[in-house]
């Protein structure tokens, strides 16, 4: 199968299952919980709610450490597409990876916005912040009454897939990554997509930067 068509079919079955298959959406419930993590309540909410949602934001931070990169050489930026999955997760983001075309390349100087998603501090950043949501979800969370909401909350049990969906849909964009930093290594793949989420935030720790392939590539326009 097409490789963006199946990318186009996640994206619309993740949308029909939301609409029309998932719990049904408590408005004023979902509205309260926003308000409370917006407003800093947290003691109100179950932290292993909390932490997913909050984890969720790490992964479009993690996507973000690669997708601007990639952006630079694409026909579409992403942008738009990372404004969007501020609001929607991964339906804002699905779009831009079915759009984009494969790029193995990166030419030009980093801006300091890139410089900072380019540098390992921003992983061990978020690396960090995503061990202390970890520890603070299992250590204090309540089990019984997430579950409960997963299968009666329309919000929760998208947040819980679309969290899934981020950590299926990484290798898409890890190759491409990969190779721009002249780092084709099979192991790492394995060892970055076999791992959930901690892998990909180790990758972003340990990657060589892009400052290498892109004094390669200026040397060589140089040199014609």
């Amino acid at each position: 199968m097409n490789f963006k068509l199946a990318l186009w079919l996640i994206w619309a079955g993740f949308i029909a299952y939301i609409l029309l298959l998932s719990p049904p959406l408590h408005l004023d419930e979902t509205l309260t919980l926003l308000k409370n993590i917006f407003t800093l309540q947290w003691a109100a909410i179950n932290p292993i709610i909390l932490s997913l949602f909050s984890l969720v934001g790490i992964w479009l931070l993690i996507y973000s450490g690669l997708l601007f990169i990639d952006g630079r050489m694409q026909r579409i930026s992403f942008w738009p597409f990372a404004i969007a999955s501020v609001g929607s997760g991964v339906i804002g983001l699905l779009p831009y990876l079915a759009l984009r075309e494969p790029n193995q390349q990166f030419s030009g100087q980093k801006d300091a916005f890139l410089s900072l998603l380019d540098s390992r501090l921003y992983g061990i950043i978020l690396t960090f912040s995503t061990v202390v949501l970890l520890v603070y979800g299992f250590a204090f969370g309540d089990w019984g009454d997430y579950v409960q909401q997963f299968q009666s909350d329309r919000f929760i049990n998208g947040m819980s897939l679309a969290f899934c969906l981020f950590y299926l849909l990484f290798p898409t964009v890890l190759g491409d990554d990969m190779a721009r930093r002249r780092f084709p290594n099979a192991q790492v793949f394995l060892a970055v997509v076999l791992v959930p989420l901690l892998g990909s935030l180790a990758y972003l720790c340990l990657r060589p930067p892009l400052m290498l392939s892109t004094i390669r590539e200026e040397s060589l326009i140089t040199n014609r």
